[in-house]
């Protein structure tokens, strides 16, 4: 099966077998579950789930890949393909009123933030997700307050959801290899979100706009949406920076827009 990687489409198709091996156990999916893939390319990672779960379903946007996927597919169990682009696809909507879902992939490095914007926009109907990210982007989801990697999407998905990084894998389990290094990583959905919030979307404009200007002390960076008077009389120092407020703080600002 020759097929050219594609840029545009930010494709590294993994092929190390004890990488895969790691994946899958830590995935551990099973028969009745509802199992979705983003970006299975040729399949390496498909054809090691299927025959465990006996049904896969996969978001592939790039079409000439799908002949190749079914072929190296076939007879290991039902693979449903919807051909289409993960950044629009309605997940919520393909899980309906059954199980929630369990989506994994290795994302393309290209569209992973903003993908996981758009799956924790609905994480409602997902049980959990496992990703193989860009190492950097996984030190992003994890970081905490003081830290480097720091900043808005680490704490809106921390927001949403728990956050596990797993393990960190090498340029050469792919082809072509990609210039960095790559980790897994295991979101789970809050039953319960971790901090009171009133409303998620005002949360989301207060880090987002803390973290346009992470340089800047608090009082400057949220000027114009939070008096510094009413960050005082929460207890928290408008000379911090952005970096250097929790998930709970914010939480706790984004409050006071109500």
């Amino acid at each position: 099966m020759n097929h050219r990687p594609r840029k545009r489409f930010g494709q590294h198709f993994l092929h190390d077998p004890g990488v895969l091996r790691r994946i899958v156990t830590a995935l551990d999916p099973g028969p009745g579950e509802r199992l979705v893939e983003i970006g299975p390319g040729l399949g390496a990672l498909t054809r090691e789930v299927l025959p465990l779960a006996g049904r896969v379903e996969v978001v592939e946007l790039d079409r000439d890949v799908i002949p190749h996927l079914r072929e190296s597919c076939a007879g290991l169990g039902e693979l449903v393909v919807h051909q289409a682009d993960a950044l629009k696809f309605d997940f919520a909507a393909l899980a309906g009123d059954g199980p929630p879902l369990r989506v994994f992939g290795n994302l393309p490095y290209n569209v992973s933030t903003p993908l996981i914007f758009h799956l924790i926009g609905q994480a409602h109907r997902i049980r959990d997700c496992l990703f193989m990210l860009q190492k950097e982007v996984v030190d992003r989801l994890a970081a905490g307050p003081g830290e480097d990697a720091y900043g808005r999407l680490g704490i809106m998905v921390q927001f949403h959801c728990r956050v596990e990084p797993l393990f960190r894998v090498g340029p050469g389990a792919f082809t072509p290899p990609p210039k960095v290094d790559s980790a897994v990583v295991r979101l789970t959905p809050h039953a319960v979100p971790p901090v009171a919030v009133n409303d998620p979307r005002r949360l989301e404009q207060v880090v987002a706009q803390a973290f346009t200007r992470r340089r800047k002390t608090l009082r400057n960076a949220l000027k114009g949406l939070v008096e510094p008077a009413a960050i005082e009389a929460l207890g928290i120092d408008t000379g911090l920076r952005p970096e250097n407020l929790s998930l709970e703080q914010y939480a706790r600002i984004s409050n006071t827009l109500d």
